[in-house]
């Protein structure tokens, strides 16, 4: 993971550090933090790093934008947190408002098991398609599918229950073993005395029982498990815990969390029952505001309980084609944009909202430009009103984007128009009123015409070999992340001012120096690569923070022999780090030069 290591240092740092992390999890493009004081994280730093799309504050999680690497990056963070379970160590309380900590429990239930509800529902929809082509209901092929299909479905106590219990930090075993207790085959649906009470519960399919019953059972099982001897807890701790909880869940707080379920399903879904048009209108429309705050899974965990329950969800069907709006928005902008920059960013963009990802396109180029969002909500809504006409529901879960559109197929009298109609309109409507509102780099943040037009002749800083950027042994500089530039293999020890300017940095291990050139161009002079351990030795400044120095001027020695023995790189990253504001950085060449030959033009 060093190719995130930088980055995943600079955003702890810039949530609080280490010491601020309470826990840590992710979803499809964020990381999400849950952090001791939110105050202490740099909310302009971070979105304006470079690999962060966007900051998101919402139901008691800081969440930080990453885009389709966040499972790299994810990893990289566990890794520097000294964490591998995807959760930080909790060292005191968190101050959490009780519907925060009531939505942070859903979430964490339900969050990792997202992409194994897709991966099942996508199943359940191929089954539709092979019936439509063939294969027989009654064939041992379509019974073996439609468990696969429905396995996750029907198991998810157990699965939540590990879940759950990893989130507070006791044996997840012990959340799997409570869910199978929940769901043993012989206690569903039957009538069962208790001390002369009837009960009749199923648990089978459900994800709010489980929830509610380990909140409960977690802070016993914690109690136990401090005051009962470390010889004996092992198996006393899960067996008393079981014995007690087990049937006051199944008896009491089953019920009561299932009732809660409906009543809150039943508030969602009241006005799709009263007018699915004008249902799918708002929801299509909200959906990607939604998306902006990062809460809409919690419509989404209630709206399950439809699915669960073996019936289809009108809620979700009507958002289910949103991201074609953002797709048609996204295509057009491509289409009409002159900027190399946007229009990569736009068309990678679309292939990700195709594929039912839409927060880079959000983050990156839609909210900046209010326009666009304005567009890509009306085309949700109308996606939406479209769906509630045509009576469309989602039998299965299978994600979002176009493979999501497979949870819409009736597997009683499957029907593809519907779902075809359901997908165009709202790329049309989207495509159609930007590419006659949006103006191109007229609507755009960062405008070439803004930008400088000259050409400025940066030195080389040392006498050696030039080569592109892209040959640096350090990914942060080779992928020009802070940056364009190029690289210098040095011939030996002296390195000079590769501009005339005031030296606005100079690194305490003397290892780096910027300087802000009396034209406005920023210069990044990086002298090897990660020799910031040596913590100064070997290295000698002959000028000091705060100096202007001339063209040619030496600044720093160094001693390349000691350094390569002590196992660095002594190449010389020479960085542009405000490229932003400029055409293009250009290299003149890759040849052997001397300290003040001209290596880089800046347009």
């Amino acid at each position: 993971m060093a190719k995130y290591t930088k980055l995943v240092q600079d955003i702890i740092k810039n949530v609080g550090g280490k010491e601020n992390v309470k826990d840590l999890r992710h979803c499809v493009t964020r990381l999400r933090f849950n952090l001791y004081d939110e105050s202490k994280a740099n909310d302009e730093v971070l979105k304006n790093m470079d690999g962060v799309i966007s900051v998101v504050k919402a139901a008691g999680q800081y969440m930080v934008v990453i885009g389709e690497h966040v499972t790299e990056v994810y990893d990289e963070a566990c890794r520097q947190l000294g964490i591998d379970t995807g959760e930080a160590k909790t060292t005191t309380k968190a101050k959490k408002s009780p519907i925060d900590y009531f939505l942070g429990v859903i979430m964490a239930g339900m969050g990792p098991t997202l992409n194994l509800l897709c991966a099942c529902g996508i199943i359940k929809g191929l089954i539709v398609v092979a019936a439509i082509f063939g294969l027989s209901t009654d064939s041992g092929l379509y019974a073996l599918m439609n468990a696969a299909g429905d396995c996750i479905f029907y198991s998810l106590p157990l699965v939540l229950g590990f879940n759950v219990a990893k989130k507070f930090e006791i044996d997840p075993y012990f959340g799997l073993l409570f869910g199978a207790a929940l769901t043993y085959p012989t206690i569903q649906g039957v009538d069962l005395d208790l001390f002369g009470f009837t009960v009749n519960a199923t648990y089978t399919s459900t994800f709010l029982p489980v929830l509610f019953g380990l909140m409960v059972a977690i802070p016993f099982y914690k109690f136990l498990d401090s005051h009962i001897h470390k010889l004996l807890k092992g198996f006393l701790t899960p067996m008393i815990t079981l014995l007690i909880m087990f049937p006051l869940t199944f008896v009491i707080i089953g019920p009561v969390a299932n009732l809660v379920g409906v009543g809150i399903n039943f508030v969602l879904n009241f006005v799709f029952e009263v007018s699915p048009v004008l249902g799918g209108f708002i929801m299509g429309g909200l959906w990607q505001i939604l998306v902006m705050f990062g809460v809409h899974g919690i419509p989404t965990m209630f709206a399950f309980y439809d699915l669960l329950a073996g019936n289809p969800s009108t809620m979700l069907a009507m958002t289910s084609c949103a991201c074609f709006g953002v797709c048609g928005t996204l295509l057009a902008v491509f289409l009409k944009t002159k900027q190399t920059k946007l229009k990569s960013q736009s068309f990678s963009a679309f292939i990700s909202a195709f594929l039912g990802v839409t927060e880079p396109a959000m983050y990156g180029i839609i909210i900046p430009r209010k326009m666009l969002l304005v567009i890509t909500c009306i085309g949700g809504a109308a996606g939406g009103l479209v769906n509630g006409l045509m009576g469309l529901k989602m039998y299965t879960y299978a994600g979002m984007g176009i493979i999501g559109t497979l949870s819409l197929l009736n597997p009683e009298a499957p029907a593809f128009l519907p779902i075809v109609v359901a997908v165009v309109v709202p790329f049309i409507v989207t495509f159609a009123i930007t590419m006659s509102l949006y103006k191109g780099e007229d609507g755009d943040n960062a405008e070439p015409e803004q930008k400088t037009k000259q050409h400025i002749q940066i030195a080389s800083p040392a006498d050696g070999e030039v080569k592109s950027l892209s040959a640096s042994s350090d990914e942060v500089f080779a992928q020009e992340t802070l940056g364009k530039g190029c690289v210098i293999f040095p011939k030996n020890g002296n390195v000079y001012a590769p501009v005339s300017g005031t030296v606005t940095t100079l690194f305490p291990t003397k290892h780096a120096i910027g300087i802000t050139a009396d034209n406005g161009v920023e210069v990044l002079i990086h002298i090897g690569i990660n020799t910031v351990n040596l913590k100064g030795n070997y290295f000698e400044n002959i000028i000091n923070q705060g100096d202007h120095v001339e063209k040619g001027q030496l600044m720093v020695t160094f001693d390349k022999d000691a350094i390569e023995k002590a196992g660095f790189s002594c190449e010389i990253p020479l960085i542009i780090t405000n490229t932003a504001k400029y055409l293009d950085v250009v290299e003149l060449d890759n040849e052997y030069h001397e300290h003040g030959d001209d290596i880089l033009t800046i347009i």
